[in-house]
C-alpha cells in the first residue's frame, strides 16, 4: 500500500496504490477531487476494493496539483496517460466515476494502448443540460463561499430518497471537514466539465466497456448512459433501479459488478 506523488508536466499528481496483483486497475474519481485529493487516503480508499487486491494492483489518481486556466478534460486524460507511463502502468482496466468517467472516455479515445477495459460509472458523454444546471449551481455556491449549501445540494442530487432520509442531518456536519482553503481547484475541474463533449468520438473507443448508471440521476441525467451505449461499439449497460448518481456508494454489488467485468475473459 502506498500514498504516492508523481511528477507530471512541471507539477505533480497525488495517487494511492494498493493490492499486489499482476493486473492493473486505474480509478479516476469525480468532481469531489476538486475539493479534496486522494493524498494520504490509501488505507481508507482500499476498503471498497478488497476483492481486487490479490489479482490487481489498484491505483487511484487525483488530477494534477497545478491546473492551468482553461484546462480541459482531454488534457486531463493526456496527463493521466503520462502519469501511467511514469509509473510503468503499460495497460489497465480503467474505472472512471462521474467526471472521472469523462476523463476515462478521452483516455480510451486518445490513448487506446493504455486501456484494456473501460468502466464508465454515473457519467455522461457531454455537458448536457442536467450537467450544466447542477455544476453551474455548484460553481455559484462555491463563489459565494456557501460550503454547507454546496455539500447539501451535492448530496441531494446524488442519493436516493431512502439514503437521504437516513443521513440528511449529517451533511451539514460533514461539510465542516471538506471545506478547502481555496476553491480554485474546484473551479478548474468544474469548468472543464462544462466544456466537455465526446459524443462525436465515442465510436473510437475500441475496448470492452461497461456503463453503470442509476435510473434517477439528477447530476448527469437519465439519458446520458443511453447516449454512451449508442455511441460505443463494444459496450454493455447496467442501470440500478431506484438509485441515482450515488449508485457507486449505495449499491452493495457495485464493486463486485466491476470486478466481474474486469476479470471476465474477452471473447
Amino acid at each position: 500500500m502506498k500514498n504516492g506523488r508523481i511528477a507530471i508536466q512541471q507539477t505533480d499528481m497525488y495517487y494511492v496504490r494498493f493490492g499486489h496483483g499482476s493486473r492493473n486497475l486505474v480509478v479516476l474519481p469525480g468532481l469531489s477531487d476538486g475539493l479534496t485529493t486522494v493524498k494520504g487516503k490509501a488505507l481508507f480508499l482500499r476498503a471498497s476494493y478488497q476483492r481486487f487486491l490479490r489479482e490487481y494492483t489498484v491505483y487511484m489518481f487525483s488530477r494534477k496539483n497545478d491546473m492551468p486556466e482553461g484546462y480541459t478534460i482531454r488534457q486531463m486524460a493526456a496527463d493521466q496517460a503520462l502519469a501511467m507511463s511514469a509509473l510503468g502502468i503499460e495497460k489497465a482496466a480503467v474505472l472512471g466515476v462521474s467526471q472521472g468517467g469523462m476523463i476515462a472516455q478521452y483516455l480510451a479515445i486518445d490513448h487506446p494502448e493504455r486501456v484494456e477495459k473501460l468502466i464508465l460509472a454515473v457519467t455522461a458523454p457531454n455537458a448536457n443540460e442536467v450537467v450544466k444546471d447542477a455544476v453551474g449551481a455548484w460553481i455559484g455556491m462555491a463563489r459565494q463561499g456557501d460550503h454547507v449549501r454546496l455539500m447539501v445540494d451535492t448530496a441531494e442530487k446524488m442519493y436516493s430518497k431512502a439514503y437521504l432520509d437516513k443521513n440528511r442531518r449529517l451533511f451539514p456536519l460533514m461539510a465542516r471537514f471538506t471545506r478547502p482553503k481555496s476553491y480554485e481547484r474546484f473551479f478548474r475541474n468544474a469548468d472543464a466539465i462544462l466544456g466537455f463533449d465526446a459524443r462525436e468520438e465515442l465510436s473510437k473507443i475500441g475496448c470492452p466497456t461497461l456503463i453503470i448508471a442509476g435510473e434517477d440521476d439528477h447530476t448527469v441525467g437519465n439519458e446520458a448512459p443511453y447516449v454512451m451505449q449508442e455511441g460505443i461499439p463494444d459496450c454493455e449497460l447496467y442501470v440500478y433501479p431506484g438509485l441515482g448518481h450515488g449508485a457507486y456508494e449505495e449499491a452493495r454489488d457495485f464493486y463486485d459488478r466491476v470486478y466481474r467485468f474486469c476479470s471476465r475473459q474477452s471473447l
